[in-house]
């Protein structure tokens, strides 16, 4: 597990680019506190920064085949290293290092483009072939370890996070309005966009070849969860035969072992299949909070613990942490998320680190593969019931009662009920001109009321000219699904992992594990489990059923009464206290700052974002993502050099 980053030129490289890559590098050490390596060639930089977790001795990047013709880097770990390791000394190749990551360099060198294939794991890498003279940027299925690029002038710049991209010194820091339009309606920017122009990432799933003699750049997808194979077998039997098995090789490190354990259902699991795997060897850490409020889940968490013979760890997160720490883990996100949770998040890793558990193993990825949520279920009969002609066009109702809602300069007290409280849920055919044909968009998902309170509130917040910019593009494209899908339990399913986990919660535990040093592990986000659930809905539509049955049934034998039953919470933090507080204390840092500088926020908004509201307003929420999106900004100013007072304004025809 490390940070990696390089650059591949068109022509040698020059002094001034080395000098960037050297940036980059440093500025991952949060990821890599161990040791740095890089490799070096006439058109070609590769670095890392190393978090030992196997072969804490030998496993130093970058990695060589046996002829020191191939070099790599890489973020991640392959799971399958063992049995990928025999099956490669079996066909004549010679390990150097006892590391999981030496496998890839060997892969690569006996199936060419197809080692992917073969590799079951979270990763982020970089090849470089002297033999072709071709470098290969690749990335983990489900899109668990990230990499972002930067091409101009016939160079590529790629790194494992974002800000430390922007310590290159290459890239001026500019908002891009699209992914602004999709922040305010998600909360979160979609890939492959990022907030900033002129830097992408890599989709998940992918990866990118560069021929250094023609400077010729292939991309292309190597897997798709959607394009699973079906699975006609018993699902309750299949789901936990794949959980043993992903449960026995994540486990497999040379460091310490924690799970971050709430009382859900998930995350017991989890644990109970990690203490089965490695007996006696894994730590459960929990996260509470003052006065044990309702979300806090400790007493539950210790109680599971202690029967399962785990070393329970806990921390409480008071308010004034969360209100001290704000501005700063609103940069360290990496990309500008408005989730509450991830104060939690990065509470839980602080405390793993700080006792001595590098890797931590997470729950995430439970609710998205096995119907966890309410509104995805609702979405699935909602849009199968539209394919039956039994309903014309889902969410036809709720946008006729929206509008029909008064419209004036604040909200009426039934509108602001609607924002704050009912998520719709609909699917409906729009146009295509490209295609000349209709294309399906199904919009299913927790954050469809936080879409149309982006919607409700960027005219009121955005400059005229800025919001002018944003409306350039359209929010919903992410949801595009190109055509008629015939099941939309599928279809469903795969926006829920493309979109909400991946951006959302799979990003948030990345940057803030990693800021502290923790390697972040989820089993229930592994590709084959999710190739099985999806696989096993292909044959057997589950999406009618109660919430999470065929989950709950495979894990029964491992839990207890009280944890199966218990009604479902997420991990949620005191929301409305913490809301509160922030409001409190930041009412007035919009003022003067980055978004106001830059013609994003107006002075209206900025007055309307700063009053006191109702409890079912919405505008706390908006000034939430506006004041995440503020201090994510001054963070990014700071990365890159930018002095306070001295920003430039976007033009209004930029």
């Amino acid at each position: 597990m490390c940070g990696i980053c390089g650059l591949v030129s068109r022509a040698p490289l020059t002094t001034d680019q080395t000098t960037a890559v050297e940036r980059v590098s440093a500025a991952l050490i949060h990821r890599g506190p161990d040791g740095a390596g890089e490799h070096r060639a006439s058109q070609v930089h590769l670095a890392m920064r190393r978090l030992a977790i196997i072969d804490l001795a030998g496993g130093w990047q970058p990695l060589w085949n046996e002829d020191r013709t191939i070099a790599l880097v890489a973020n991640g770990e392959v799971y399958n290293h063992i049995e990928l390791r025999a099956e490669l000394e079996g066909r004549g190749h010679r390990f150097r290092t006892g590391s999981d990551c030496e496998t890839i360099i060997h892969a690569y060198e006996e199936w060419g483009m197809d080692f992917l294939q073969k590799l079951r794991g979270m990763y982020a890498m970089a090849i470089h072939d002297t033999r072709t003279q071709r470098v290969v940027l690749a990335r983990d299925r489900m899109g668990e370890k990230p990499l972002y690029l930067h091409e101009s002038d016939g160079a590529l710049l790629f790194a494992s996070e974002l800000r430390a991209t922007m310590a290159s010194g290459l890239i001026p820091f500019k908002l891009n309005p699209e992914a602004v339009n999709q922040y305010f309606h998600y909360l979160y920017v979609p890939e492959p966009g990022t907030p900033i122009v002129g830097v992408r990432k890599l989709p998940a799933g992918h990866f990118l070849t560069i021929d250094l003699r023609t400077w010729e750049k292939t991309e292309r997808c190597y897997w798709r969860l959607e394009d699973a194979p079906p699975i006609d077998a018993d699902p309750v039997v299949t789901i936990r035969d794949e959980l043993k098995r992903i449960a026995e090789i994540i486990t497999r490190a040379d460091v310490p072992v924690g799970v971050a354990l709430s009382a859900g259902i998930d995350s017991s699991a989890v644990a109970a299949l990690a203490s089965q795997a490695r007996p006696g060897q894994v730590h459960a850490l929990t996260v509470g909070y003052p006065g044990h409020p309702r979300q806090d889940e400790r007493t539950a968490a210790r109680r599971w613990a202690k029967e399962l013979g785990m070393p329970f760890h806990e921390v409480e997160v008071p308010v004034r942490e969360v209100v001290e720490l704000f501005p700063e883990r609103a940069f360290w996100r990496d990309d500008p998320i408005a989730d509450t949770a991830g104060h939690s998040y990065f509470a839980v890793s602080r405390l793993a680190r700080e006792r001595g558990i590098p890797v931590l193993l997470k729950g995430q990825g439970g609710d998205e593969l096995f119907w966890g949520y309410e509104w995805v279920r609702r979405a699935a009969a909602m849009t199968r019931a539209k394919a039956a002609g039994r309903l014309d066009s889902p969410g036809e109702k709720f946008r006729r009662l929206w509008d029909r809602l008064p419209h004036g300069a604040g909200p009426s007290a039934l509108r602001a009920f609607v924002l704050r409280n009912i998520g719709f849920v609909y699917g409906y055919e729009r146009s295509n001109p490209d295609a000349g044909q209709p294309a399906s968009r199904i919009v299913g998902y927790n954050a469809s009321m936080e879409y149309m309170r982006g919607e409700y509130a960027m005219p009121r917040i955005l400059t005229p000219e800025y919001l002018a910019l944003c409306r350039r593009f359209d929010p919903g494209l992410p949801f595009d699904v190109g055509g008629k899908w015939e099941d939309p339990g599928v279809m469903l399913t795969c926006m829920s992992c493309r979109l909400y986990l991946m951006e959302n919660g799979m990003t948030q535990g990345d940057r803030l594990s990693m800021t502290n040093s923790v390697e972040l592990r989820l089993p229930l986000s592994d590709y084959r489990l999710a190739e099985v659930a999806v696989g096993l809905r292909k044959v057997r539509p589950d999406d009618h059923l109660p919430a999470k049955s065929r989950f709950k049934e495979a894990v029964k034998p491992f839990l207890p009464e009280y944890i199966l039953n218990r009604p479902k919470t997420g991990f949620t933090p005191p929301q409305r206290l913490w809301m509160g507080a922030l409001v409190d204390a930041y009412r007035h840092s919009l003022e003067g700052g980055y978004l106001v500088g830059n013609g994003i926020l107006s002075g209206e908004g900025i007055a309307r974002l700063q009053e006191r509201h109702p409890r079912f307003s919405p505008w706390s929420d908006i000034f939430y993502r506006a004041l995440v999106l503020e201090f994510w900004c001054r963070g990014m100013e700071a990365q890159v050099g930018v002095k306070r007072g001295r920003v430039q304004r976007v033009p209004a025809a930029a």
